[in-house]
């Protein structure tokens, strides 16, 4: 079974007056995780595709979606994958290939239809794209590691780089991990803006009970949106966005826009947000 809703952009004057239904309606996209189901949410944020594939042991296919007008998904896209589940597997282009958890597959424009095994927790983001580049296997041991942070300021974390610039090629898209080390919360501190390039987080390992706070908008008009596990939040290119937990939890990262330079950030101080 697939299933697509439809996420439309928001500016930031009109995202000012929202209140907290309002703004999960415009940036939260909740349970994609579905036993059985492929769950697809379109985003009008540079044509960006977030989703779940649980296939639960058996087989599950994703070939056409209609929101794209192609005839498969893939023909004018390409897709990043993580599996935050159990050992699963993905066919793409003819290949079968067998992710463990935290591994991750770039799959290029053109594979034509995937079809997803085992009992792997698949998330999906999938982006426009102009060209092929080489559908690749990504293990937490090939990926780029960045430690950023420090215990002082609670945002000790590792950072891995998984479909980057410098590391596995993409059209435009930009994908990777971030975990937090022990005792640490923030996930990006200072916050920042990337007004050339959007970006959707999903927070997993997230513990029953606990919840990450996400926070958004501008600089000067910060709200928050509470965060379960396994869910996502879509940021637009004039947000910020940074996040606490009241425990611990991992991050995926994925973003899209005018170029893929990690650190293209205008940075925020502390001091200035309101």
């Amino acid at each position: 079974m697939v299933s697509v809703t439809t996420l439309y952009a928001t500016d930031p004057e009109a995202a000012k007056g929202y209140d907290t239904a309002e703004l999960r309606e415009k940036f939260h996209v909740p349970t994609m995780f579905a036993a059985g189901e492929i769950r697809l949410t379109y985003t009008h944020y540079d044509r960006m595709i977030v989703g779940g594939a649980v296939p639960a042991g058996g087989e599950l296919t994703l070939d056409e979606v209609a929101e794209c007008g192609t005839d498969t998904w893939l023909a004018r896209r390409e897709a990043g994958i993580l599996n935050i589940g159990e050992a699963g597997t993905i066919t793409a282009g003819g290949e079968t290939y067998e992710l463990a958890r935290g591994d991750m597959l770039y799959i290029g424009m053109g594979a034509g239809t995937v079809t997803f095994g085992g009992q792997g927790r698949f998330y999906i983001v999938s982006t426009s794209a102009h060209q092929t580049y080489p559908t690749t296997l990504i293990k937490p041991a090939d990926a780029n590691e960045v430690k950023l942070g420090a215990p002082e300021t609670s945002n000790d974390r590792t950072i891995y780089q998984c479909i980057h610039s410098d590391g596995v090629k993409s059209c435009q898209l930009v994908m990777g991990y971030t975990q937090l080390h022990g005792g640490s919360v923030w996930n990006t501190m200072p916050a920042h803006t990337h007004d050339r390039r959007m970006e959707a987080y999903l927070y997993f390992d997230v513990a029953d009970g606990q919840r990450v706070f996400h926070f958004m908008g501008q600089p000067q008009e910060t709200r928050h949106i509470v965060m379960a596990n396994e869910e996502i939040v879509v940021s637009p290119p004039w947000s910020i966005h940074a996040g606490a937990g009241t425990g611990s939890y991992t991050f995926c990262w994925a973003m899209a826009g005018d170029n893929m330079a990690f650190t293209d950030m205008d940075m925020i101080p502390v001091e200035d947000l309101k």
